[in-house]
């Protein structure tokens, strides 16, 4: 059974103040909180923004031996790529996130790509080279186009040791259908929430405005079980953050895994 660690998209989310910070907590130490609570995180600013090898040194000098990170790929690898450009892009991720790699911090970087991203030669042979360009970084992808999800991917995935990123969303057309299939020693699930009526709205904040049931949390438990037992290490990730919605089900997760003996008090999997 492979250790299972349990975290949210983001932290830095100011109306997070109440439904999980305390209040009057200022936003210089919401990363230290999160740690206490919590033993991996996802950044996801990274997307939005090239980082730096500075700032994301701050970050692991700020809290201590906690949390491990997962890092999203800057949106010109993924969503807005430049065919001339895009290779440079690369470099400078690669040297931004050294910090973590060399703080034994990196859990994985994690490569999104969009419902436009069609299963085409051009787009395979991007991915291709890209994943070759991030060759012994622990990596995951994870496509929101159903096109993708056929064995040419997964087995071409295994060769490589990346993983396939589990989703949970909408049952809508042309979107991923649950897939649990660990291509690699590890395995990242990461939860979007249910919302079919605003999923394919241009408000995104509507679209992962979702809170899971227990019922719902308890079927995600069980998938997280049967994707452990083929995996050496499982990342699971709410991505609902809307008003602390992530962490309120992340938290709820991590009970429902230590009382079915998957994780420990401390936000791991036991030893």
């Amino acid at each position: 059974m492979g250790t299972i660690s349990v975290g949210t998209c983001g932290y830095h989310y100011n109306e997070w103040i109440g439904p999980f910070y305390p209040p009057g907590t200022r936003q210089e130490g919401f990363l230290a909180y999160y740690a206490g609570k919590f033993s991996v995180l996802e950044l996801n600013f990274t997307y939005y923004q090239m980082p730096s090898a500075e700032q994301l040194q701050r970050m692991v000098e700020a809290c201590g031996q906690k949390p491990g990170f997962a890092v999203k790929a800057h949106r010109t690898l993924t969503h807005d790529v430049d065919p001339a450009k895009w290779p440079d892009e690369t470099k400078t991720y690669l040297k931004a996130i050294e910090p973590l790699r060399n703080a034994g911090r990196l859990e994985a970087v994690l490569f999104q790509f969009p419902h436009s991203f069609h299963y085409t030669a051009d787009n395979r042979r991007h991915l291709g080279r890209l994943l070759e360009n991030f060759s012994g970084t622990p990596s995951a992808v994870e496509f929101r186009n159903a096109e993708w999800g056929n064995n040419r991917v997964i087995e071409e995935l295994k060769k490589r040791g990346v993983a396939y990123v589990s989703t949970d969303l909408p049952d809508l057309r042309g979107l991923p259908p649950v897939l649990d299939v660990p291509t690699s020693p590890l395995a990242y699930f990461r939860l979007h929430g249910r919302n079919a009526q605003t999923w394919w709205g241009s408000d995104s904040k509507a679209r992962y405005d979702y809170l899971y049931s227990d019922e719902e949390l308890e079927g995600a438990a069980e998938r997280i079980k049967r994707i452990a037992v083929k995996a050496a290490r499982v990342l699971v990730f709410f991505n609902n953050h809307a008003r602390g919605q992530a962490v309120r089900n992340a938290e709820t997760l991590k009970k429902i895994l230590e009382k079915a003996g998957l994780m420990n008090g401390t936000g791991n999997s036991p030893s």
